[in-house]
């Protein structure tokens, strides 16, 4: 079977979960967490690896020593895509992102200083400006307050310098085509159109970094989606929590 979408019912089990993250509860939904869930998420990295590279779906057990309130279980599941990109799906909706949630000491200096230049920087501004039109988010997963150390307050593309990381992504509230195969094109077309971001930066940026999108949480929308560790991605890898669109 190819992928089809993900059921209202599998939006009712991430609903359920968040009111009874137990054990029990785990215990007696997990064969429909597997096939319902899970077996969705496989088939949708499925169809995308040919143009995306293979993806990889993260573990459904929240590490107990990290997780605030002590559930045991995340209330989402998400996936990274090898050659860049990050899908997350909970009870919200679906989540797509692109970049790098945080960048190595040795990553920001080349692409601060790429960005300060005019011939890279203005592209990049020109990128961002032009995905925003386009209705997508474009942030840095973390930011600073002022200025980074060198770089003038007043500078034309400041905004871009205070990026921590540099984040595109998506997300779309519950709707009808959740539970069909246009929840994939809706994907594939986010990527593709976030696709120049991660072609502008990616000689700044090679190297270990930190890779979008894994999320601890749903990003709200406004918010980067959950991102975790080491190279680009978004994946929205990820730490952000590259998050939930909808909550923070």
């Amino acid at each position: 079977m190819g992928f089809s979408g993900w059921s209202t019912e599998a939006v009712e089990f991430f609903k359920d979960l968040q009111a009874d993250n137990t054990k029990e509860f785990w215990g007696a939904h997990k064969a429909f967490y597997e096939a319902s869930v899970r077996e969705p998420m496989a088939e949708l990295l499925q169809e995308l690896s040919e143009e995306f590279g293979p993806g990889r779906i993260a573990r459904p057990y929240r590490d107990m020593r990290f997780s605030a309130g002590k559930q045991p279980y995340k209330t989402e599941i998400y996936a990274t895509l090898e050659r860049g990109g990050y899908v997350r799906f909970s009870a919200d909706g679906l989540t797509a992102g692109l970049g790098y949630f945080m960048m190595t000491a040795a990553q920001q200096d080349r692409y601060r200083r790429a960005v300060a230049e005019e011939g890279g920087g203005a592209q990049l501004a020109e990128v961002v400006t032009r995905l925003r039109s386009e209705g997508l988010e474009v942030g840095g997963g973390q930011t600073l307050r002022s200025a980074p150390r060198g770089y003038p307050k007043d500078h034309p593309r400041i905004e871009l310098l205070r990026y921590r990381g540099l984040i595109c992504w998506r997300y779309w509230p519950v709707a009808s085509w959740l539970s069909t195969a246009k929840a994939k094109d809706h994907v594939a077309g986010f990527l593709r159109t976030a696709a120049p971001l991660h072609r502008c930066t990616a000689g700044w940026t090679s190297g270990s970094g930190q890779t979008l999108l894994t999320g601890r949480r749903p990003a709200r929308p406004g918010n980067p989606p959950a991102c975790a560790g080491g190279q680009p991605i978004l994946r929205i890898v990820h730490r952000t929590g590259l998050a939930n669109p909808s909550a923070r």
